[in-house]
């Protein structure tokens, strides 16, 4: 959402949508209050309307605003038929994704993983146990890529936040189905979406509602080669392939009230249900691996409930009281069976292991604004919640002793449970001052405290507590004689929070045990990562919505968290996370958006979109080279083209992406190692009339395996692991019909 542009008295405050806009409503109102009694009511009302539509078509948030973002909209959304939300981050400037290509992963910003960035919903942190797969992109109204902090948003966004804003507000009265079939690797599946939007008086609502059905089939392989001190050598080599089915419905319904004060209240729900069935099969040569073969089989059933109230109250003098009310639930269960066999194909192991956990939590924020100084947008607020969390986990062994089997087995049984508590207040202020026409300032202070607690049948009490100061200052300049070229400059604090499962001493047992393969063990002594940041940025806007850009980035980071490995007496390896040192990490991001008529007017309707970052890191606790920040994506790249025929109705593009990767050094002995990967997405989309669409898209086109490679090297012997992952081509249909 745009910072401080619902109360801002801007010199630009006439181009301002007045649904965001308190001082450009005024502007419209007093003319208007003069002239009651002489115009008609009627030439009046459609008067004033038509100030309303300018407005919000005028209105450039990531021009404008002082504090820098980059807004995606709603046709961006949706050109590519995208049936999940990480579909369509994956596109846009400087944000990566990790994982296999064409099957989702970590959503990354200035290529860091592991929680640097914040992911947010209607500008609130995404409450425990909610996935971004379970919003349908037509939901969003847009995506904000948010690269330095305010005051207003969390503050736990070290490499940048991106909030999803949910659409609210109904325009007219709209009836829409979207129905599609997709194909993977010889697997197909379906999706159906619709939207049921409508104004009643002053009361406007909207239900939408998904179903999802898919099918998936995913071979891989893994190498794997261990020495020992003295030199001795074993390899070994495992054929992995995993399949199943997963099921999801979602049903999200919002409705809107206007009241004759002025005053908006704003519900807004999701309730989810998915489930998923899949087996997962190994067949194992060689020494290293403790079955030769086995069969993993699970069973996952989810169910989440989140229901929004936001009251948006006038007060006198343009000040305004916006409160928002939040409660969300998630359930889930996961039953998973493991058959392990010797190389003769006979048992040596049958586990059943049975989990359950709840996410219950209550968020509350509020802000009041108010134009006390001319040019001047003070807002002050708060922001709460407190979520409980409720897990267990059974786990029976029965191991059966035969000649053949490689390792000997202890049979594990497990009976735990565990309750974790977390509560989240955070106090801000923040001015966003208008010094000039050309020059803007926004300053803010955040304060965030944390507390978590948590106890478990299997370990002691935990208690972690920590609180961050947060300044911000940011700065617009718009240069002189110039109306198309501007300069942004911020400076931010930021924060990194350890999450409740690096608090939690709990112990994950690892099927195959290694030191590229160990057990884990969370922390209940992390402290928070602390970050200072520069940001600056320059851009020139072109016709026709065309812009280039250019930004650089520095973060100073404190109190890094690094995962460590290493061995039991008993022999078991052990992951756990560490505060380790200090980092730093920079980059450059360029972007272009590009109509060709803009150059050329007599051109083809053609728009060009490119953006390239380059990002560097080291952690002054690992020796060098290649000791960067969490794998971090070295380089990154998009290239987009649209064309849209002139002679008929259809539009067609497409999206080649770059990720490189390369060696990484995660501490003394651990290193991991992927290759570059590339993906070309193409689509296209035919109009048969003004409600009648069919979009068709190819996903992952080049189907680039995908390899990774992790490493463990110490004075006892080495441990290398490859992994590699075919990947296939998605192909999806899908026909929007407008009632």
């Amino acid at each position: 959402m745009a910072i401080l542009a619902t109360f801002s008295q801007s010199s630009y405050a006439q181009t301002v949508d007045p649904s965001r806009s308190e001082t450009t409503e005024k502007k419209a109102e007093k003319p208007t209050a003069k002239a009651a009694e002489k115009t008609d009511p009627k030439a009046l009302e459609s008067k004033m309307q038509k100030v309303e539509v300018q407005g919000a078509r005028n209105y450039d948030e990531r021009r404008q605003d002082t504090a820098t973002k980059i807004v995606v909209t709603q046709e961006d959304i949706v050109r590519y038929g995208d049936t999940t939300v990480g579909e369509v981050l994956k596109r846009l400037p400087g944000v990566t994704m990790g994982g296999v290509q064409g099957r989702g992963g970590d959503i990354r910003m200035r290529g860091l993983g592991a929680g640097y960035t914040q992911i947010m919903l209607n500008g609130e942190p995404s409450p425990p146990g909610f996935s971004l797969d379970s919003l349908s992109p037509d939901m969003i109204e847009r995506i904000e890529v948010i690269r330095a902090a305010t005051a207003e948003l969390s503050t736990q966004s070290i490499a940048g936040s991106i909030n999803i804003v949910l659409k609210k507000s109904v325009q007219t009265a709209q009836r829409e189905l979207k129905a599609g079939l997709f194909e993977d690797g010889g697997k197909y599946g379906g999706n159906l979406n619709y939207q049921v939007s409508d104004k009643a008086g002053r009361m406007s609502y909207s239900v939408s509602g998904n179903l999802n059905h898919g099918q998936y089939e995913r071979p891989s392989y893994i190498d794997e080669v261990r020495t020992d001190a003295a030199g001795n050598t074993q390899r070994g080599h495992t054929d992995i392939l995993g399949w199943g089915t997963f099921n999801n419905v979602g049903f999200s319904p919002r409705i809107n009230w206007s009241f004759e004060n002025g005053d908006t209240l704003t519900t807004q729900s999701f309730v989810n249900a998915s489930r998923f069935v899949g087996h997962n099969r190994e067949l194992s040569t060689g020494a290293l691996n403790i079955y030769a073969s086995d069969l993993q089989q699970i069973q996952s059933n989810s169910a989440m409930f989140r229901t929004n109230l936001n009251w948006i109250h006038k007060l006198a003098d343009s000040a305004k009281l916006d409160v928002k009310l939040g409660v969300n639930y998630n359930k889930r269960n996961t039953d998973v069976g493991l058959a392990g066999y010797d190389p003769s194909s006979a048992q040596i192991l049958d586990r059943k292991s049975t989990s359950g956990g709840t996410d219950k939590g209550l968020t509350m924020a509020g802000k009041y604004s108010a134009p006390y100084v001319e040019n001047h947008s003070f807002v002050f607020g708060w922001d709460g919640a407190y979520s409980k969390r409720s897990e267990t986990r059974e786990q029976a062994d029965v191991v059966y002793v035969t000649e053949l089997q490689k390792i000997p087995l202890k049979p594990i049984q497990l009976n735990e449970d565990f309750d974790a508590d977390v509560t989240r207040l955070a106090l801000f202020a923040q001015d966003e001052w208008n010094v000039t026409k050309q020059w803007s300032v926004y300053g803010g202070l955040r304060w965030e405290g944390l507390d978590t607690r948590s106890k478990g049948n299997t370990y002691s009490e935990v208690h972690n507590k920590s609180s961050v100061w947060s300044p911000i200052l940011q700065t617009l300049y718009k240069l002189p004689d110039s109306k198309n070229d501007q300069v942004r400059l911020g400076i931010t604090r930021t924060y990194k929070a350890p999450d409740t499962s690096r608090l939690i001493p709990r112990r994950f047992i690892s099927n195959n045990n290694s030191a590229t393969s160990p057990d884990y063990t969370g922390n209940p002594n992390l402290k928070p990562e602390l970050a200072w940041g520069l940001d600056m940025a320059y851009e020139h806007y072109l016709p026709g919505g065309g812009m280039l850009s250019a930004s650089v980035y520095v973060r100073k980071i404190d109190n890094i968290v690094l995962s460590t490995v290493s061995q039991e007496a008993n022999g078991t390896w052990v992951s756990m996370p560490v505060n380790a040192g200090q980092a730093t990490t920079k980059g450059i991001e360029l972007e272009a958006k590009l109509p060709l008529r803009a150059l050329m007017a007599e051109a083809p309707a053609i728009d060009f979109r490119a953006n390239l970052s380059f990002n560097w890191s080291d952690l002054n606790s690992v020796p060098g080279p290649n000791n960067r920040l969490d794998s971090q994506t070295p380089i990154s790249a998009n290239l987009g083209i649209d064309y849209k025929l002139d002679k008929l109705p259809l539009t067609i593009g497409g999206n080649a992406s770059f990720q490189d990767g390369g060696p990484v050094r995660i501490s003394v002995a651990q290193s991991s190692y992927s290759v570059p990967k590339r993906v070309l997405d193409l689509y296209a989309l035919w109009k048969f009339d003004a409600k009648t669409n069919v979009r068709a898209s190819l996903g992952n086109t080049l189907h680039q395996d995908n390899i990774s490679a992790s490493s463990y090297v110490d004075s006892k012997g080495s441990s290398y692991q490859t992994n590699t992952t075919p990947t296939t081509t998605t192909f999806r249909v899908m026909l929007e019909h407008k009632f």
